[in-house]
């Protein structure tokens, strides 16, 4: 396939514009769920970490579209989201029952992990608003055309695994991006815990293959391309071998111990990170700041070598830091590119 046309940044208000959920998520430090008395506070989604990792570590103009519970929680996500600079003017709010019977917030609560102990998530998610949201909720004309306009949407297999409506908002969202000229990524990002109760696998599988064919680039693991799309990595055949894909590469030897890297197949051309071995403090969101330093190399015409490197280190620097998303700078992140070490900067 030729090369991704990405329209100049004079042309749109936003770089990035992602689709999903974003959750609070509760970290229980070094201690475990069941017996910790005290939790911090993060924001983080599979789909928003991508538009905050580009504003905040990459300074692209980003907004999370999204439905948000009105009510302290939900504010309190809002404040978090505008401490990382993400633009919160297409966030829907959804009038609060008082108790959660209608609608609600989603509650994350994830435990690092340490050596053999692994990382766990328990998520509390269930009815939230962004879940119900559905056609129409969203004006993309507004948000994608010529009033607005973004020179990248992306979205992914957890906004679509939220209920029957948001795969079907999914699938208007990338109509009108490819209307647009927008490039447009899905991160397949498969959780067993979001499907199991309504099919599993198959279910995945359907979905997600329906939304591939609307897709510019396309963002997993091995473990998402088999669960969401059922077939293996090697080569991605089918129906997608001209479509570009960009896998991380994990070897998990213990939670705080990973070899880790990347693959690509671009423009005809396979692009290889190889593994070397890193220290995690906290994995969770390393595929997601993976995802935006990638895009934003192909944002800034970077060749596309550089940009799945950029998306390499970004992801290592990433899991070195509690919370789902990205503390590092730009700065930091070229720096792991050329070989940096970890000696102090002062």
């Amino acid at each position: 396939m030729e090369e991704l046309s990405i329209k100049g940044a004079e042309t749109s208000r936003w770089d990035c514009v992602s689709l999903g959920e974003v959750m609070l998520r509760l970290d229980p430090g070094e201690g475990r769920i069941h017996t910790v008395r005290q939790f911090q506070a993060w924001e983080g989604g599979g789909e928003y970490n991508v538009a905050r990792g580009l504003r905040r570590c990459f300074g692209m103009r980003t907004a999370i579209a999204t439905a948000i519970a009105d009510n302290p929680i939900g504010r309190l996500v809002e404040d978090l989201i505008l401490q990382g600079g993400v633009d919160t003017s297409l966030i829907r709010w959804v009038p609060y029952d008082g108790i959660g019977r209608t609608v609600r917030n989603g509650l994350n609560f994830t435990e690092r992990g340490f050596g053999v102990r692994a990382a766990v998530g328990c998520s509390d998610r269930g009815n939230t608003a962004i879940s119900q949201t559905k056609l129409g909720d969203f004006d993309w004309e507004a948000i994608l055309g010529p009033r607005n306009g973004a020179r990248w949407l992306h979205t992914g297999g957890i906004f679509a695994a939220l209920s029957p409506s948001t795969p079907e908002v999914a699938v208007e969202a990338l109509d009108k991006a490819r209307q647009y000229g927008t490039i447009t990524s899905f991160d397949l990002n498969y959780r067993d815990s979001l499907w199991k109760s309504i099919g599993g696998k198959a279910k995945a599988q359907e979905v997600n293959r329906a939304l591939v064919n609307k897709l510019d680039v396309l963002f997993g693991n091995e473990e998402d391309f088999s669960a969401m799309l059922g077939i293996k990595l090697e080569g991605v055949k089918e129906d997608f071998d001209e479509l570009p894909v960009a896998s991380t590469l994990r070897t998990a030897q213990t939670a705080s111990r990973n070899a880790w890297g990347a693959m690509a197949i671009y423009n005809q051309e396979i692009l290889y990170v190889p593994q070397r071995d890193i220290d995690i403090m906290d994995r969770v969101g390393g595929g997601d700041s993976f995802a935006s330093g990638l895009i934003y190399g192909m944002l800034s015409g970077k060749p596309a070598a550089w940009a799945v490197a950029c998306g390499v280190a970004h992801g290592a620097l990433a899991m070195t830091t509690p919370g789902d998303t990205s503390t590092a700078s730009r700065a930091e992140v070229e720096r792991v590119m050329l070989g940096g070490s970890a000696r102090i900067a002062r």
